[in-house]
């Protein structure tokens, strides 16, 4: 399946667990790209009745066939969602989030259910840990990742850097325009 990994990460928040499934390859071929694919996942999935801030509702993000390559434009990725402005809300991003989703084996994460507890996730490859984020909890997005990335400093990660998507304090109080900002410099809304 040439430009997808063919793996779809499957984040459950709920009970903190996750599986790793098989991407679909006449999937990934009719509804080709990023945004096809997790339109199509989340149209699947949720009722489309289900209100955005439900935790049955799925938040999908998804990179494209040339996501990590030298094309153009390969750095992005988005994020697909049921919106609390109605319908479906996707944004999408760059910087080095996309292709690093790709380089750690992916071409999806779905995260579905609701924490207990805040928390933050860490995919190291085939690694994923479910990590406390109490601490992180009214926090800007810019502290956020700038504590992320101090209490990661020590581990194995060096090597390619930590990037980060997060939310700060209009995610964490369900305003509905609030965005996912990644790296610090990008944001999908």
């Amino acid at each position: 399946m040439y430009g997808w990994m063919g793996k779809i990460l499957r984040i459950d928040l709920t009970e903190h667990s996750y599986e790793i499934e098989d991407l679909d390859e006449d999937l990934a071929k009719e509804y080709m790209g990023g945004r096809g694919l997790a339109t199509k996942i989340l149209y699947d999935e949720i009722d489309p009745e289900i209100d955005a801030f439900d935790p049955d509702n799925k938040m999908i993000f998804a990179t494209g066939p040339l996501t990590g390559t030298g094309a153009i434009g390969s750095s992005r990725f988005v994020v697909v969602t049921k919106s609390p402005l109605g319908n479906i809300g996707n944004g999408n991003a760059g910087g080095a989030f996309g292709p690093e989703i790709k380089f750690a084996g992916y071409d999806v994460i779905i995260l579905e259910g609701k924490s207990p507890d805040p928390i933050y996730l860490w995919i190291e490859d085939d690694k994923i840990e479910f990590k406390p984020a109490e601490d992180l909890w009214g926090k800007t997005a810019h502290e956020t990742e700038d504590q992320i990335k101090s209490q990661l400093a020590e581990e194995s990660w060096k090597k390619r850097g930590v990037h980060v998507a997060c939310i700060g304090p209009a995610g964490e109080n369900l305003v509905k325009v609030a965005a996912i900002i990644v790296d610090k410099h990008n944001a999908a809304a």
